[in-house]
């Protein structure tokens, strides 16, 4: 296939989502609030109506729509077997979010620990990766390990986590990209030093998916979590697992669930017309792959690591445009890294001078420009920048649909604040 210049191609990406194109109060809205969910392009939502409209089933019956239902819940896992590089679709655990689904599987892994077992987590993680662990360890009496980062450049103390990571360590739960800060951590540096001792990993990769390849695989990763509504899917968590883990650990079920992989960790009745969806997602972005990157083969898993890998260039241009305005507004303080923006993904918190996080969300959104205020639940990172009593931060956050045009006007708009 011949390949279009990247300006006709980002064209063609924009067309894909619907919501980009309406008007609200006269003006075309400005999506920077990507962090907390992507808009989804136009087949992610025709393969939920299609669900809903010819299939809408339960699993396992013995007739058409059921059937159709299966195959549904099939091809969801594929699909992310394909964009996370799992061994097998067994490896792919489906649920509502990826909080519930930590929770349920933290809740397993502590029947498996004994007294003296220690944890180890960050304090750059959003909270879904920090409460489990630390109930886990509450319940069963055992000791948690924080790692900080510095507050100054927004990396993770890998020092430090060298240095509290012991024999004693059997899980170190990271987060790949912080949702507040943006850093992405060195992934295979802190897996690793879990190898090293033994200990599982359990990582946080929503923020990190919507903007950068995955390979499990590669990592050697135990667990690794992600959400498919930040990665322009609907309302679904992921959780990868070995599948040695996934079937020796104890599992929380009803009794007529299946006792094999990967249903055994899937509590109740799934969302089957999101895992449509989902499966339209991950085809959206070897879509991508196609038309802006170099896939190796037509085979999907290709297709969607050229998408991601194409992805990731292009908001790298985003994130230093955005760095670089809000750095030249006197008023504006950024926190987190600013001095290479191959480290991080394009979502940057910051503070105005004179504005509560939450009246600058206001004045943005009076323009139809939409970013997130407050602590976005990473409350450990709003604690350790002295920012918690003071509402938290503004957060905006860029995808590959955004524009370098749709930057500007929300740099100009913080300027006038």
């Amino acid at each position: 296939m011949e390949k279009t210049t990247q300006t006709q191609t980002f064209d063609k990406v924009r067309e894909r989502f619907p919501s980009l194109h309406q008007r609200i109060n006269g003006r075309s809205p400005v999506y920077f609030d990507n962090p907390g969910g992507t808009q989804v392009p136009q087949s992610v939502i025709d393969a939920m109506v299609a669900y809903l409209a010819t299939s809408n089933s339960n699993k396992g019956g013995a007739f058409t729509t059921s059937r159709r239902t299966d195959a549904t819940v099939k091809g969801a896992r594929h699909a992310m077997m394909d964009m996370l590089n799992a061994s097998r679709p067994e490896e792919i655990v489906i649920g509502p979010n990826m909080t519930t689904l930590t929770f349920h599987i933290a809740r397993s892994i502590g029947q498996t620990l004994n007294p003296g077992d220690e944890l180890v987590v960050t304090r750059m993680d959003h909270d879904a990766n920090v409460a489990p662990w630390l109930l886990l360890a509450r319940d069963h009496n055992l000791p948690v390990r924080m790692v900080d980062f510095n507050p100054e450049t927004g990396r993770l103390n890998y020092t430090q986590l060298e240095a509290m990571v012991n024999r004693n360590t059997k899980v170190i739960a990271c987060v790949y990209a912080s949702n507040a800060l943006g850093t992405i951590n060195d992934m295979p540096r802190v897996v690793q030093l879990a190898r090293s001792v033994g200990a599982m990993t359990y990582i946080d990769a929503v923020q990190y998916a919507p903007h950068g390849p995955i390979d499990v695989q590669a990592l050697d990763v135990d667990f690794l979590a992600c959400s498919a509504y930040k990665f322009f899917g609907p309302h679904l968590g992921i959780v990868y697992g070995k599948y040695d883990l996934l079937e020796s650990l104890p599992v929380y079920k009803v009794r007529p669930a299946p006792a094999t992989v990967p249903g055994r960790w899937e509590t109740g009745t799934g969302q089957f017309e999101a895992m449509a969806g989902l499966t339209a997602a991950v085809d959206y972005l070897a879509w991508v792959g196609d038309e802006l990157g170099t896939p190796a083969s037509d085979a999907r898993r290709d297709q969607v690591q050229a998408g991601m890998t194409a992805i990731r260039a292009y908001e790298m241009g985003l994130s230093q445009r955005l760095l670089d305005g809000l750095a030249s507004i006197p008023s504006v303080t950024v926190k987190g890294i600013t001095d290479e923006v191959a480290e991080r993904v394009p979502t940057i918190i910051f503070t105005v001078d004179g504005f509560t996080p939450r009246e600058a969300a206001e004045a943005l959104a009076a323009d139809e420009i939409y970013v997130w205020n407050g602590d976005y639940y990473a409350i450990a990172v709003m604690e350790l920048l002295g920012m918690q009593k003071s509402g938290g931060m503004v957060r905006v956050g860029a995808a590959h649909y955004n524009t370098p045009d749709e930057v500007d006007r929300f740099l100009n708009r913080v300027e006038n604040l």
